[in-house]
Parts: C-alpha cells; sequence; structure tokens
C-alpha cells in the first residue's frame, strides 16, 4: 500500500505496522477473509422497511449532503438541481415527513470551470440549532448563512477561491465553523466567526496536497479540537485525520488511518468512525478497528440506536448492495439498507434514515418492530 509506515497502536507516522495492521488493509473483495470484527449478517439483525418517499419539485437530479437537526425536527439536503442557478436546500419535517419548504440561493448545477474544480452547489450543510441557522458550502467558494426560520440565505461568506467550499463543522465553544476548499490548488481550510459572520484565517496545506482532496471535519467538544479528513497523503495511498486547533488554525497532530476516510463522524464515547470502516480513539490515537467491507462518502452516527449508517457500497459479486448498517459498539456490520446514495443522515427521535435517491426523492427507513 504505497510502502507507508503505520502503527495499530497509535495511528501516528512513522512507526511499523503490524500483522493486524496488514490485515484490516485487505480490500472489499477480499473481505470474508479478514473481517476481525465480526461475522456479517447477525440472526439479530434489524430488517430494514420503507415507510415513505417525500418528492421534491421537479425531483432529485444532483445532490451532496445531507443533516438532521433532531432538536428541530428537520432534515435539510443539499439539492444541486438540474439547473444553474436554483440550488436550494429541500427541508423535511421529521415528524411528519413531509416537504416543509426548499430554500433557494444557491449555484445549482453548472459546468466545471477546469478539471477537478467542481462549481455545483449546495454541497456541504451543518445545522446550529442554538442560532437557528444552517452553514452551507455552495459551489462559487462561498458559505452561505441561512435563517432557518425565514428559510432565507441571510449572509455570503467568500472563502476565496475558485472551486467549490466543501464540508463543514462547528465549533460551538468558540462559535468557529472550518470549511474546505477540497478541489483547490493547493487545498485549504477557512475559519470563520458565527458572531461576525467574518473570516478569520485560513490554514493552506502543501501543495502537494493539490488533487487529492480534503472531506468531512468534526469538533470534539472534549478537546475542543476539529478532527479533519484527509482521503490521500501524497505518495501514499491511504490518508489521515488532522487534529486543528481552531484558536490557532494550525495542524497539532495527525493520525494515520489505513484506508481512505471522507466521511466522519465522533461519538459520545470518543471513537472516531471513518466512512472507508476505521474507528480510532480521538484522544488517544488507537486503532480500534474497521469494518469491511464499508466505503462510503458520508456516514451518519445515530444515538439513537447507536448504529452508524453508511452511503451507498455496490458490490454485488461479494452479494453487498445499500447502505451499510453497523453497531458502535462492536463495529460489526449488520445488514444493508436496499437504497442507492452517497449521502444519508437519521434521526435520533424516531430512529428513521432519510436517504434521497437520485429520480426517487427523499427516501424514509425505520427498522421494523
Amino acid at each position: 500500500m504505497g510502502g507507508s509506515k503505520f502503527s495499530s497502536m497509535t495511528g501516528e507516522r512513522g512507526t511499523p505496522m503490524n500483522k493486524r495492521t496488514i490485515c484490516i488493509l485487505s480490500v472489499a473483495a477480499a473481505a470474508t477473509a479478514c473481517i476481525f470484527v465480526g461475522a456479517f449478517a447477525q440472526s439479530n439483525a434489524p430488517n430494514y422497511q420503507l415507510l415513505k418517499t417525500i418528492e421534491v419539485p421537479d425531483g432529485l437530479a444532483a445532490f451532496d449532503i445531507s443533516w438532521v437537526d433532531a432538536s428541530n425536527q428537520r432534515y435539510y439536503l443539499a439539492d444541486h438541481t438540474a439547473t444553474p442557478g436554483t440550488g436550494r436546500i429541500d427541508v423535511v419535517d421529521t415528524q411528519a415527513l413531509t416537504l416543509v419548504g426548499t430554500i433557494p440561493g444557491f449555484a445549482g448545477t453548472v459546468p466545471n470551470p477546469e478539471p477537478g474544480c467542481t462549481a455545483s452547489g449546495p454541497t456541504g450543510v451543518v445545522a446550529v440549532p442554538q442560532l437557528r441557522r444552517l452553514y452551507v458550502g455552495d459551489g462559487d467558494s462561498t458559505v452561505k448563512v441561512v435563517d432557518t426560520q425565514a428559510q432565507a440565505v441571510i449572509a455570503v461568506i467568500p472563502t476565496g477561491g475558485k472551486c467549490r467550499a466543501d464540508e463543514l463543522a462547528y465549533d460551538a465553544a468558540d462559535h468557529i465553523i472550518v470549511i474546505a476548499n477540497d478541489q483547490d490548488s493547493p487545498p485549504y481550510l477557512t475559519f470563520i466567526s458565527t458572531d461576525t459572520q467574518s473570516v478569520l484565517g485560513r490554514y493552506t496545506y502543501p501543495d502537494s496536497q493539490t488533487g487529492h482532496g480534503l472531506e468531512q471535519p468534526v469538533w470534539n467538544p472534549k478537546n475542543e479540537r476539529f478532527y479533519q479528513a484527509v482521503p490521500q497523503i501524497p505518495g501514499i495511498n491511504t490518508g489521515s485525520i488532522d487534529i486543528i486547533n481552531p484558536l490557532t488554525m494550525q495542524v497539532e497532530r495527525s493520525l494515520m488511518t489505513t484506508c481512505s476516510p471522507a466521511g466522519l463522524v465522533l461519538t459520545p464515547s470518543q471513537r472516531l468512525k471513518t466512512s472507508c470502516g476505521q474507528a480510532l480513539d480521538a484522544i488517544t490515537g488507537d486503532n480500534l478497528g474497521r469494518t469491511e467491507p464499508v466505503a462510503a462518502d458520508q456516514l451518519w452516527y445515530n444515538p439513537g440506536d447507536n448504529n452508524y449508517y453508511f452511503g451507498f457500497i455496490f458490490n454485488p459479486s461479494a452479494g453487498f448492495n445499500g447502505c451499510a448498517v453497523v453497531d458502535a459498539n462492536t463495529n460489526q456490520l449488520l445488514t444493508f439498507i436496499p437504497a442507492s446514495t452517497h449521502t444519508l443522515a437519521a434521526d435520533p427521535n424516531y430512529n428513521r434514515i432519510f436517504i434521497p435517491v437520485t429520480g426517487s426523492g427523499i427516501q424514509v427507513w425505520a427498522a421494523a418492530k
């Protein structure tokens, strides 16, 4: 795997990999030979049923990240639509399972300015319930601030790039948003005050990171740090989770991963779970194992049932086809929801899983009782 060296104990750079780490580097196609987190499909695995498909105006064409605000019973989807200038946020009531509106003011689907540089949007979404706001990355390299009561864009904050402003996270202690311009050359992070809606500063990755991307950040309230998913380190086939001080805007430590993370979630027990299946202790950096053969763009942790939900996996030759459900305690793959998407979100109040599907709508799934 590119000759890189990792430690299964600390996950940091420069230490030898052991036999167990070599095992968990197995690709999905060989997963049955190397699943150390437990066998697939327990006899008590939940059976998921489609409750409803929520239609949106003109249907779903292209979309990106989705988010559940459980405190306000809302689901938000970054909907590109099919037309330039008509991008929007689709808003669903998670209790009534109805579309309550759409929020306009985003880029929509537009041609790429150059290869590898996306300008369509909206992209990343994060809800800040206490402020009654959404912060949304858009294709025009801006962050759009949305008033969720008025359902309108109330501020536009440029991040200074020519490609999309993508995924983001919120630091509730310092009132700071971090967002990645993952496709600019070189890629960088922008730090934004939610008090003043102004840019505080930037962390720029080395030129060598160009083309290797940045993905989902999360904020850890225990140590008040951002964790940034880096899908690939130059010269290495795998990536890292960079730990960033939001006040100094500097990387303090990098946790090496045994796969290429995109989506990232943090549980109350300080377990980081990557969308490529690896789990890490957020404080010590210890490798807590990897769930095979899950691999997705976005994943979601649902505290309501203590499961992870992964975006669509397509590997019919191995019998895997759908959105993976993984037990957060054991890392064990439980079952698949037969839906095709790269993004999803779960509502812990009702344990409903919201899965947007192109050409269909926003599907709502739940485990049969």
